[in-house]
């Protein structure tokens, strides 16, 4: 046994260690409206409204809902799923009682509107400083699109990011669904052709590379389905093996894939309408064993693959497993993955990121986190004192920093 408190011990890790969040789709104040923050943006976020369309008043059909305006929905929400006939009790509705409690707002009011002052007080840039200190965040990863309307625009005129929100290219848009998107990319200079031919894959390490640098971008991401087959003639697969690849080797930053989406099983829900599949993990196999110098950070959105997930990541070193996204961001199954990847890979895999759109969400979705992720901590500690190693606070430490610090693949 320790001479020391191991809860203690881990509990004041987290206490003082503030966390790197690797994946996120937030934005600095400075980005405009591309910023979400406040009770409208929280309560609306596609989480809420899926179980609200569960829960509607009788008369209100699911698309007079979704056309609702902003500040109506989120009323509506309100007061079906926290002032209505029963307890506010998943995971999305318990986020939003943590959120007000760490605000310290009545999370039992009868309406917004205390919520919606307090916002309403500060600054955005006030705001974000109060989250980021709130959550014990230190910075966020964003996901950046050079191909959207609103944010292409931004970055191509030079605007001024806060240093705390660092740049992650976002590949979908620019890759999926080829040829769609070949002439939003000649209207940018960037010469490619219908065709799957070289000169197209050519143009689009050119693109990638000119985005990476421009964004200063600390890795590539994509999403990618559950069918998606690495070999296949398909071309998604084609550019992921003669551009993506290629060009993480090239710039010695990691491809991240965050596979398993299916969209749109019900588009009556809109962006609350995408489900899941389970991928075969034989082509992450094969993927790792012929980019053998790509780091590549994968989290995958079934549940049934995890385990052969972090048995992948035992046999192939450029394999990094990260977070509980999405669907498994809930307590009861991030504490099943993290139990089974310490098991199984040590601490050489990022144990989660919050994946928030709106900035109040940092401070349930990391409060959750760490609330269930702790204890998982706590008991392998102790097994590992029960064996014999003379483990320190500094140890645990160490070990904590560096997993919620972004891990060493992205120090």
């Amino acid at each position: 046994m320790s001479d020391f408190s191991i809860a203690e011990a881990v509990h004041n890790a987290f206490e003082n260690h503030a966390i790197v969040d690797i994946h996120t789709h937030l934005y600095p104040a400075s980005m405009g409206e591309l910023y979400l923050a406040g009770p409208d943006e929280l309560l609306t976020y596609h989480y809420l409204k899926a179980e609200c369309s569960r829960m509607l008043p009788e008369g209100v059909a699911v698309d007079t809902f979704n056309n609702m305006p902003t500040t109506e929905q989120a009323d509506m929400i309100w007061q079906q799923l926290f002032v209505g006939n029963s307890s506010p009790i998943s995971e999305a509705q318990l986020g939003i009682v943590t959120v007000m409690n760490r605000l310290g707002l009545n999370p039992r009011a009868k309406n917004l509107s205390e919520f919606r002052a307090f916002h309403k007080s500060k600054t955005p840039e006030e705001y974000t400083d109060m989250v980021f200190e709130n959550a014990g965040v230190a910075s966020v990863y964003m996901t950046n699109d050079p191909l959207d309307a609103t944010e292409g625009p931004m970055w191509q005129q030079g605007i001024d990011i806060d240093s705390r929100f660092k740049a992650v290219l976002r590949l979908d848009s620019a890759l999926m669904n080829w040829p769609a998107p070949a002439d939003k990319l000649r209207a940018m200079g960037y010469n490619v052709e219908d065709c799957l031919s070289d000169k197209t894959f050519a143009e689009l390490r050119r693109y990638l590379t000119d985005w990476v640098q421009k964004m200063d971008a600390r890795y590539m991401a994509i999403s990618l389905p559950p069918d998606f087959a690495y070999p296949s003639e398909d071309s998604i697969t084609q550019m992921m093996g003669n551009v993506v690849y290629p060009t993480a080797h090239e710039l010695q930053i990691p491809s991240a894939m965050m596979i398993g989406v299916t969209r749109q099983v019900n588009p009556l829900l809109k962006d609350g309408g995408d489900s899941l599949g389970k991928w075969d993990i034989a082509n992450l196999e094969r993927i790792a064993r012929d980019w053998p110098d790509v780091n590549f950070l994968i989290t995958l959105l079934s549940r049934e693959n995890q385990h052969e997930l972090c048995v992948t990541g035992r046999k192939f070193p450029n394999v990094h497993p990260f977070g509980c996204w999405w669907f498994l961001n809930n307590p009861s199954i991030i504490r099943e993955i993290t139990a089974e990847r310490l098991e199984l890979l040590g601490t050489s895999f990022v144990p989660q990121h919050s994946d928030a759109r709106i900035l109040d969400q940092l401070l349930y979705k990391w409060t959750h986190s760490i609330g269930v992720i702790a204890p998982v901590f706590i008991d392998k500690y102790e097994s590992l004192c029960a064996a014999g190693w003379p483990l320190t606070p500094a140890d645990i430490q160490r070990d904590i920093a560096t997993m919620f610090g972004g891990g060493k693949l992205l120090d």
